[in-house]
């Protein structure tokens, strides 16, 4: 079977995945973002490059917007398009167009957990910056602010006046959408479960000395953690509300008790994962996505 990974060539994922799908007797190749092309009424009609357009499955290793400014609206919007109508085609994305829409945006995101009965965070989006004082009184004054777009912690800011939260809106990059949330003790720790379709993988992430998040990228720790049967439940019916078949759920363990479902990551690391808890995450997603292929390559194996 073949399989399309579309992401960078250097990047580790990319290369920890396309070895595990080749290490199984696959072709996988590895296809920029910026190598993807479109043609509509013209003959050959359809997608490229070839590989794209021959795959049994396409996987999407990176969010696809890279450019700076009025560029990257244009990168996202031609992209998650042609990845819907490639879908729309009968090739299985993983993850699907969908998902990664809906997982990318943080309100939508979480505004689909909550209405599904999900437990989280409190949190307010705001437009007009003079709202600010009044919408941090109302989710207890110290809050998180986070861009609506984003990941791997940049641009969080912890903050506990209106004026902390104006100079880091004034920011270089900040958006026009505040979106503010409750800040939630939790002992410096948070849990990361990955979903691979009905396998599931986990570690506690634990903050570098002298920060709060917990983040990989950011200096956090990653360590083995067999979570609740209840959390899982959790991380499985998050990853079900977004539509994504791989997905990183983020809980937070708050001091309070509770037990929030802080993110639903739509295109997940697993490195640190792989080195807290020993598994081959690689090859499980691996055989994820050549089951997906062959289920397109086979659509009439299920069939008396």
């Amino acid at each position: 079977m073949r399989v399309c990974v579309i992401g960078e060539p250097t990047g580790w994922h990319v290369r920890r995945l396309a070895d595990a799908i080749q290490a199984r007797g696959h072709r996988a190749t590895v296809v920029r973002w910026s190598e993807c092309t479109a043609e509509v009424g013209v003959a050959g009609a359809g997608f490229g490059p070839a590989a794209l357009a021959e795959a049994d499955a396409v996987v999407v290793r990176g969010m696809p917007g890279a450019s700076a400014g009025a560029g990257r609206l244009e990168e996202v919007v031609f992209r998650m398009d042609m990845l819907a109508r490639i879908a729309a085609a009968g090739m299985p994305v993983i993850n699907a167009p969908r998902a990664l829409e809906i997982a990318i945006d943080k309100y939508l995101s979480l505004d689909l957990l909550q209405a599904a009965g999900l437990p989280v965070p409190r949190t307010i989006v705001l437009q007009d910056p003079a709202e600010l004082p009044a919408a941090m009184q109302r989710l207890g004054g110290e809050i998180v602010l986070k861009p609506l777009f984003g990941s791997r912690g940049r641009g969080i800011e912890r903050v506990s006046t209106p004026s902390a939260a104006l100079a880091a809106l004034s920011a270089p990059g900040a958006g026009g959408v505040l979106f503010l949330q409750e800040f939630v003790p939790t002992g410096g720790s948070d849990v990361r479960i990955l979903v691979v379709g009905e396998r599931l993988f986990a570690m506690r992430r634990s903050a570098a000395p002298g920060d709060w998040r917990t983040n990989i990228s950011l200096g956090g720790r990653p360590e083995p953690c067999q979570p609740p049967a209840a959390w899982c439940d959790l991380a499985r019916r998050a990853a079900g509300v977004v539509g994504a078949e791989v997905a990183g759920v983020d809980l937070l363990p708050a001091s309070d008790g509770r037990v929030l479902v802080l993110e639903v990551n739509g295109v997940p690391g697993w490195r640190g994962l792989e080195a807290a808890s020993g598994a081959d995450v690689s090859g499980a997603v691996a055989d994820h996505v050549l089951g997906r292929a062959k289920q397109r390559s086979q659509p009439d194996s299920g069939r008396a």
